[in-house]
């Protein structure tokens, strides 16, 4: 289970709801019930603000740690 969700779940932290998505073709894919997937669908929302504020933290934190190897970052923050 945990291997499928990985491979289906590649990119959904930029689509908003398409972890009930996953979840849903999962679940069908290993004989799960939906039902309990369908309670997630409350509050749904507010894990999907979570995901999106962590997937930006970790795109601005690679980002940061590239141009802090790389130089860029010192030179950036030295001129006027």
């Amino acid at each position: 289970m945990l291997a499928t969700l990985m491979l289906a779940s590649r990119g959904v932290a930029g689509v908003p709801r398409a972890v009930l998505v996953v979840l849903m073709a999962t679940a069908s894919t290993i004989h799960i019930p939906f039902a309990p997937i369908m309670l997630i669908l409350g509050i749904d929302a507010l894990m999907d603000m979570g995901r999106t504020a962590m997937n930006v933290i970790g795109n601005c934190a690679a980002s940061a740690i590239v141009a802090g190897s790389e130089g860029v970052l010192a030179e950036a923050s030295s001129s006027p």
